[in-house]
């Protein structure tokens, strides 16, 4: 940083206001540049994404076009970059590390942190500069930065430099962006960011190397459960198998989507299987399994990067550990046998204590939670007559809550059974018909 005079033979000294002096072939002349930046916290005006300034490199002053993203992911990296810098720092006995150049001394001075530049990282997309960042996102508290006199600093984003003009400059320089076309007259600061160059970036071989993705979602719903299991490490009933609809077309190819995962509202994750039929639905396997109700959301989310020409959807979970169960038999058919040309049912599914399974929950919730109506099955078969059995007492053998006989369902044998304070039993659990 210190300043020197220097005699040149045959030189007008009025062709050069300032330079940079280097060994030949140290300075290049890059068109463009990846920067860590902070916004200037006095700096009232948004900085957006795609807009021009005049940037302040060296000793020069162009109009270059700036993209900020990187927020979130800049925050996780600065504080092991600090940490490593303070170990050097020690190692030195304190002294601060240098850098390459005068330039690069100077954002130190700023407290610019030296971070590297990783291409192979992945960046959520961002439309601006980001003020500060979501309470949502996984950031430590350490990490947010204060200034000496307290307040609240503007998170350091990376910012994508392409100038208009090219420029002599060194990496690991001070950079500083301004809105020198504002008002002069106007009591407002000028000074958007300031920053640190970390890489040359040239538009035309590095465009499609930046990784930056968006992430999207998807929302279908389960319109069949698969047979219920009783899970083995909780006890808990639990489906591996749910079909799926409303999250593809008709005419979707489905072999594209095997293996995607899906998830629940409760953070169950599982994986599609195949297509069930030719009208969009799907199979879902979860290996810890679900407690899934028909009706309820299922999520398909994943992330698309910017620059794939082929869009493909890109995921980063897994499936968790298999979680084995035993599984639930339904209630047993009743054997018949032939008494010249009519059936003779050995034991009648219509006598007292006849079990059956839930196989739906209908009608709008009551106050307290519960479904005020279930679909059983297994109670009667074809022949009987309901009608006859129409108020009679059922009750579930799991939360002992009593309902009565509302009437068929179907022609299958099964029947509808109204709860008058609701029913809480899962669909899967058993029934039992009391005495009449």
């Amino acid at each position: 940083g210190d300043r020197a005079g220097i005699c040149v033979s045959n030189f007008d000294a009025k062709l050069m206001e300032r330079g940079t002096i280097a060994s030949p072939g140290t300075i290049k002349l890059i068109h463009g540049a990846i920067a860590v930046v902070r916004k200037v916290r006095f700096f009232k005006g948004q900085l957006n994404s795609g807009g021009k300034f005049h940037v302040s490199v060296g000793h020069q002053t162009v109009m270059a076009t700036v993209t900020f993203w990187g927020a979130r992911e800049i925050a996780r990296q600065v504080e092991r970059e600090q940490e490593s810098q303070h170990q050097q720092m020690a190692s030195n006995g304190n002294a601060p590390i240098l850098g390459k150049s005068s330039l690069g001394g100077t954002a130190d001075l700023a407290g610019l942190p030296r971070l590297k530049f990783d291409w192979n990282q992945d960046f959520l997309h961002q439309d601006n500069y980001l003020e500060s960042i979501p309470v949502s996102d996984d950031v430590l508290t350490s990490q947010v930065e204060t200034s000496k006199d307290g307040d609240r600093q503007p998170p350091l984003h990376w910012a994508r430099l392409e100038f208009l003009t090219p420029v002599y400059c060194p990496m690991d320089s001070l950079v500083i962006g301004s809105r020198l076309d504002t008002e002069v007259n106007a009591n407002a600061c000028r000074l958007a960011f300031s920053g640190r160059l970390v890489e040359r970036y040239d538009e035309r071989q590095d465009n499609g190397r930046l990784k930056s993705y968006t992430k999207k979602e998807k929302v279908g719903r389960c319109c069949r459960l698969g047979d219920p299991y009783r899970r083995s490490d909780d006890n808990k009933l639990v489906r591996y198998e749910i079909f799926g609809t409303d999250l593809f077309k008709k005419e979707t190819n489905m072999s594209q989507f095997v293996g995607l995962l899906i998830e629940t509202d409760s953070g169950d994750v599982g994986s599609i299987q195949s297509s069930f039929g030719s009208s969009g639905k799907f199979r879902v396997h979860f290996p810890a399994g679900t407690g899934l109700k028909e009706g309820d959301s299922l999520y398909l989310r994943f992330k698309r990067y910017a620059n794939d020409p082929r869009k493909a959807i890109h995921q980063d979970g897994t499936l968790p550990q298999a979680r084995i169960g035993s599984r639930v038999d339904p209630p047993v058919k009743k054997k018949k046998k032939k008494n010249g040309s009519n059936y003779v049912d050995e034991q009648s599914s219509t006598k007292n204590g006849a079990v059956g399974e839930i196989e739906k929950l209908k009608g709008d919730i009551l106050e307290n939670g519960k479904s005020p109506m279930a679909i059983v099955s297994g109670l009667f078969t074809m022949a009987d007559d309901i009608s006859k059995h129409k108020g009679r007492k059922v009750v579930a053998v799991t939360t002992e809550e009593e309902g009565s006989i509302h009437g068929s369902f179907g022609k299958m044998g099964k029947v509808k059974v109204s709860f008058e304070n609701g029913v809480s039993a899962e669909v899967g659990s058993r029934v039992k018909m009391l005495a009449a």
